[in-house]
């Protein structure tokens, strides 16, 4: 017992650090790259100053003013920006190892798609974690980033090959968090082995009183857009454990790459703007598109679906057979599956009438997508699946 609530424990607070820790990342960078947009050139400013931005916010006007490169002199007292990002991906990392790593037979593996051992899918999913950023930085590094576009298409062809095999591999929800951990690592990674380092360089050349090399500059800012692109399709990856209709339906994958092609048109629209440019409504035309194509492809059902006609007519006795066999060993008020003690979200599904008041969401976990049983762990079939949706295609 004292297993469940600890970890139960560890995953409330290592999610809730988390979430604050990412909300201080997204939201100054979200708000340095809308200023860097909006800075407007004068005649009277500062030399090496590339324009400045009036902001009123909290009963004050400020005045801002960006360095293209360096100022002249160090100035007395500068504020780093680093542990945002260092936080979030510690404590997502962290939250990772607590959700899916030492529960990953409920929720990283799933053995009707690859029968993996809870070590290997561990081991799977942290070496595709660091092979994959190794794979983006020697593709900057080699200056392959300074075309932005082939880039930007290599690089979403790259993460859509890489959601391909993990829903190959891994349970539906493990393979949507294994890509926006990679997408979270690969921007973590950019702020910790190039904007910072290069930053620290530029500082020590200015207390040195040397000229900072405005090479720097431009590959942080470089990684900083690319981090920009990146923010809306993560955030999106990482609550989608909360949506099964997502990771858990047949086109898993192809909803994916609808999200990642989305995030950044929606961020190119808000860049836009913040740069005094003209609006590209037709970003939320493309916008509408993507929602609806994942709204039909999340109804296409799981991946095993069963063909052809029932036999007979679902009753409720046959749907009340299926969920005591195959998920009231947890969803019980006295559970007994090894390491659970409680309902999980308090679900009891070890009487009719619960299971009849519950109905609705049998239905998106279990019939209209595989997300339950976990990693179908009481190996649920696809006939069932079968039965309980039109069960309650009937019912309705």
């Amino acid at each position: 017992m004292w297993g469940s609530i600890v970890s139960e424990w560890a995953s409330l607070l290592l999610r809730w650090l988390h979430v604050v820790a990412a909300i201080a990342w997204i939201g100054s960078s979200f708000y340095f790259i809308a200023l860097d947009l909006g800075l407007k050139p004068k005649s009277d400013l500062p030399d090496g100053v590339q324009g400045e931005a009036w902001q009123v916010h909290g009963g004050g006007f400020y005045r801002i003013m960006k360095y293209l490169v360096a100022p002249s002199q160090m100035p007395d007292e500068l504020t780093w920006f680093k542990w945002e990002a260092y936080t979030t991906w510690l404590s997502g990392f962290a939250l990772m190892v607590v959700v899916y790593y030492l529960e990953a037979d409920l929720f990283l593996v799933d053995k009707s798609i690859l029968d993996l051992t809870p070590f290997q899918a561990g081991l799977f999913s942290f070496c595709s974690l660091a092979l994959a950023w190794l794979l983006y930085e020697a593709a900057c590094r080699t200056g392959l980033a300074q075309r932005e576009l082939p880039f930007a298409i290599g690089g979403y062809l790259f993460l859509v090959a890489l959601t391909y095999a993990f829903t190959h591999v891994l349970s539906g929800r493990g393979a949507f968090n294994q890509i926006g951990a990679i997408i979270g690592t690969i921007m973590v990674a950019n702020v910790f082995a190039l904007i910072i380092p290069n930053q620290k360089k530029i500082v020590a050349s200015l207390i040195a009183g040397q000229t900072p090399d405005p090479k720097l500059g431009k590959a942080s800012k470089e990684r900083s857009v690319h981090n920009n692109y990146l923010t809306l399709p993560v955030v999106v990856l990482m609550i989608s454990n909360h949506y099964p209709l997502l990771y858990a339906t047949r086109f898993n994958w192809i909803i994916v790459a609808i999200i990642l092609a989305l995030g950044p048109v929606i961020r190119h629209f808000f860049n836009e703007r913040h740069a005094g440019r003209r609006s590209p409504w037709w970003v939320w035309g493309v916008a509408a598109a993507g929602v609806i194509a994942i709204l039909f492809l999340s109804a296409a059902g799981p991946r095993e679906v069963k063909s052809g006609a029932l036999t007979a007519q679902p009753t409720l006795a046959n749907v009340e057979e299926i969920v005591m066999s195959r998920c009231s060993m947890c969803h019980a008020a006295e559970p007994v599956w090894a390491g659970i003690v409680t309902a999980p979200k308090g679900i009891l599904l070890d009487a009719p009438e619960q299971i009849h008041r519950n109905i609705r969401l049998i239905g998106r976990v279990a019939a209209w997508s595989n997300a339950m049983p976990p990693g179908n762990i009481t190996e649920m079939t696809s006939e069932e699946r079968a039965l309980l949706a039109a069960y309650i295609g009937q019912a309705r």
